[in-house]
Protein backbone atom coordinates (compact mmCIF):
# COMPACT_ATOMS: atom_id res chain seq x y z
CA UNK A 1 0.00 0.00 0.00
CA UNK A 2 1.11 3.15 -1.02
CA UNK A 3 1.42 4.80 2.47
CA UNK A 4 0.53 8.89 0.85
CA UNK A 5 -2.75 7.38 1.21
CA UNK A 6 -2.74 5.57 3.89
CA UNK A 7 -4.66 8.47 6.68
CA UNK A 8 -3.70 8.05 10.45
CA UNK A 9 -6.30 9.37 13.15
CA UNK A 10 -4.59 11.75 15.56
CA UNK A 11 -4.10 8.97 18.26
CA UNK A 12 -1.96 7.43 15.74
CA UNK A 13 -0.27 10.72 15.23
CA UNK A 14 0.38 11.58 19.04
CA UNK A 15 1.73 8.19 19.69
CA UNK A 16 4.35 8.54 16.50
CA UNK A 17 5.16 12.39 17.20
CA UNK A 18 5.43 11.88 21.16
CA UNK A 19 3.80 14.88 21.82
CA UNK A 20 0.28 15.80 23.74
CA UNK A 21 -2.65 16.74 21.96
CA UNK A 22 -2.23 20.53 22.65
CA UNK A 23 1.36 20.43 21.98
CA UNK A 24 0.41 18.93 18.59
CA UNK A 25 -1.98 21.66 17.70
CA UNK A 26 0.58 24.27 18.71
CA UNK A 27 2.77 23.04 16.09
CA UNK A 28 0.24 23.18 13.54
CA UNK A 29 -0.43 26.75 14.50
CA UNK A 30 3.08 27.73 13.88
CA UNK A 31 3.57 25.69 10.96
CA UNK A 32 5.75 23.10 12.49
CA UNK A 33 3.41 20.55 11.15
CA UNK A 34 0.68 19.81 8.34
CA UNK A 35 -2.98 21.13 8.97
CA UNK A 36 -5.11 18.12 9.29
CA UNK A 37 -7.08 15.92 6.33
CA UNK A 38 -10.74 16.60 6.73
CA UNK A 39 -12.02 12.78 6.84
CA UNK A 40 -15.74 14.44 7.69
CA UNK A 41 -17.79 16.65 10.08
CA UNK A 42 -16.11 15.51 12.60
CA UNK A 43 -13.48 13.24 11.58
CA UNK A 44 -9.77 14.35 10.06
CA UNK A 45 -6.56 12.45 10.11
CA UNK A 46 -2.96 12.81 8.76
CA UNK A 47 -0.88 11.22 5.85
CA UNK A 48 1.21 8.53 7.02
CA UNK A 49 3.88 10.41 4.65
CA UNK A 50 3.77 13.44 6.00
CA UNK A 51 3.97 12.47 9.48
CA UNK A 52 6.99 9.90 9.01
CA UNK A 53 8.75 12.81 6.96
CA UNK A 54 8.47 15.71 9.62
CA UNK A 55 9.30 12.77 12.48
CA UNK A 56 12.13 12.42 10.32
CA UNK A 57 13.22 15.57 10.32
CA UNK A 58 13.16 15.94 14.06
CA UNK A 59 15.37 13.54 14.23
CA UNK A 60 18.04 14.89 11.82
CA UNK A 61 17.68 17.89 13.69
CA UNK A 62 16.41 20.23 11.33
CA UNK A 63 16.02 23.58 12.46
CA UNK A 64 12.24 25.13 13.15
CA UNK A 65 12.67 27.32 9.65
CA UNK A 66 13.49 24.03 7.61
CA UNK A 67 10.91 22.25 9.15
CA UNK A 68 8.21 25.23 8.14
CA UNK A 69 9.69 24.90 4.84
CA UNK A 70 8.95 21.10 4.67
CA UNK A 71 5.53 21.36 6.09
CA UNK A 72 4.39 23.78 3.60
CA UNK A 73 6.15 21.53 0.91
CA UNK A 74 4.35 18.48 1.69
CA UNK A 75 1.19 20.74 1.95
CA UNK A 76 1.76 21.54 -1.55
CA UNK A 77 1.81 17.66 -2.46
CA UNK A 78 -1.31 17.52 -1.71
CA UNK A 79 -3.33 19.32 -4.40
CA UNK A 80 -0.75 17.32 -6.58
CA UNK A 81 -1.90 14.08 -5.68
CA UNK A 82 -5.41 15.36 -5.32
CA UNK A 83 -5.04 16.27 -9.06
CA UNK A 84 -4.31 12.96 -9.96
CA UNK A 85 -7.21 10.35 -9.50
Amino acid sequence: MNDDYYILRLPEVIKARGRSKTSHYHDIEKGLFTRPVVLGVQSVGWPENEVRALNLARIAGKTEDEIKALVVELEARRLVLGSNP
